[in-house]
């Protein structure tokens, strides 16, 4: 496997263009299907089971080989031998509408076959791998698009000054969600991926479920999805109900949907996290097969020894490090901005001068007060954890002081602080129905 660095410093623009008239959606696509975080954050588990044989590992490169066109793979790979991708990177992570039905698209005339990405969110590692941050668009998010090959390889469409970001993807492809969102924040996207709903059911049942607090009753008629308040492990319908749960959620809107879905996002990443699931061998069996089955991958991402090597990035990630932030915004505006969702451009120029310098930073609230709020029995929970747990820690009282924990707290009071929607994933936190 490759050593070379991720090319977070180069532009990817042409990267992009190129790649695209190749396409693996209608043949037009360059990226991996990777389901929102869930893609990013899966292939951790897919590398941290030392005995994974070969024989699953061949079982998973088959299905990968099947699902890169254009690219032969040797589907008699013996176990890759791997390590984490150096530097930082960045990858694009797309939602389509394109698939209503619950079981994927039974044919062209369905329900959503318009194909906007309802789902928008950038994932950024940072070069030295000790933070990360994703970021939400709004679907309603006016932008300027810029030019975009078409998706068949054989002109340009002609840029436009504002549109909201979910027509993109019907636009010009995946392809033209890149450009713009590499537009929008500067950033270079060296991986993108696009899922639709048959992919997310798949792979959170493949997880076993993920556990989410639910403020008050959800009853939600146009997601099919009616739920009693409390904590629910989600799979399935239910799941994908829940991540598509906006009418009966905070004001009805896309924004405090977001909010919600972060609720969902940072119990998958904790979930993911926890040793019980990374050293399931039967579970990591499912979660490599799901991710394989329901991806569709350009030759930068279709070796199993790629995948891992950004799982790898990520594993050791702290949870207090990972953030997922809404791309700062406001509504009431008019003109372009009539109806729909304006960017609040100061906050967001501060958003992302943090994360291409790579600053760790904290959010100044966790929840917006209104999709989601942090859980109240979140400490109950905790000490839950804590009790299960074979081994105790020692007793502060009588352990020497650890003076790297002295130096970290004396640290975090340099962290920066942005005032913005979001939470971190070590935050336990609730969806709020109305």
């Amino acid at each position: 496997m490759s050593d070379s660095p991720a090319r977070s410093s180069r532009s990817a623009a042409s990267d992009l263009v190129g790649i695209a008239r190749h396409g693996r959606l209608k043949k037009t696509s360059p990226w991996p299907a990777v389901a929102k975080f869930v893609g990013a954050a899966l292939v951790v588990a897919l590398v941290s089971g030392a005995s994974v044989s070969t024989i699953l590992v061949n079982q998973i490169t088959t299905n990968l080989a099947d699902n890169v066109q254009d690219t032969p793979q040797d589907t008699r790979a013996p176990l890759p031998s791997v390590g984490a991708i150096k530097g930082g990177f960045n990858i694009l992570i797309v939602g389509s509408d394109q698939c209503e039905e619950w079981d994927g698209c039974q044919g062209p005339g369905d329900r959503g076959s318009g194909k906007l990405n309802d789902v928008t969110m950038l994932l950024h590692v940072s070069e030295d791998q000790t933070n990360a941050t994703a970021v939400s668009f709004p679907r309603d998010l006016i932008v300027p698009i810029p030019a975009c090959p078409n998706e068949e390889g054989t002109g340009t469409n002609a840029a436009m000054v504002g549109q909201p970001i979910n027509v993109t993807l019907s636009y010009g492809g995946l392809n033209c969600t890149a450009l713009t969102v590499e537009a929008l924040t500067g950033l270079e996207i060296q991986y993108a991926g696009l899922i639709t709903f048959k992919g997310v059911i798949a792979m959170t049942n493949a997880v076993g479920g993920v556990k989410v607090c639910l403020a008050n009753d959800l009853d939600d008629d146009y997601a099919k999805i009616h739920l009693k308040a409390g904590t629910h492990r989600l799979k399935g319908k239910n799941a994908l109900g829940f991540l598509r749960a906006r009418h009966a959620v905070g004001d009805g809107s896309d924004l405090t949907r977001i909010s919600s879905q972060q609720v969902y996002l940072s119990s998958l990443v904790r979930t993911l996290k926890d040793k019980g699931t990374l050293t399931d061998v039967s579970k990591l069996y499912k979660i490599a097969t799901a991710a394989s089955q329901n991806m569709q991958l350009s030759k930068t991402l279709g070796s199993l020894d790629t995948m891992a090597s950004i799982g790898l990035a990520l594993k050791n990630v702290p949870l207090d490090s990972v953030n997922f932030v809404q791309y700062p915004n406001t509504t009431g505006q008019g003109g372009i901005y009539e109806g729909k969702v304006a960017p609040l451009t100061a906050q967001a120029d501060q958003l992302f001068q943090l994360i291409r310098d790579d600053e760790p930073f904290k959010l100044n609230s966790q929840g917006d007060g209104r999709g989601s709020v942090v859980d109240p029995d979140a400490d109950k929970n905790d000490d839950a954890d804590k009790n299960d747990d074979a081994e105790q820690p020692t007793s502060s009282a009588t352990a020497d002081p650890d003076p790297d924990t002295a130096d970290d707290a004396a640290d975090d009071s340099d962290v920066a602080i942005f005032d913005g929607r979001g939470q971190s994933a070590d935050t336990e936190t609730c969806s709020v129905p109305r």
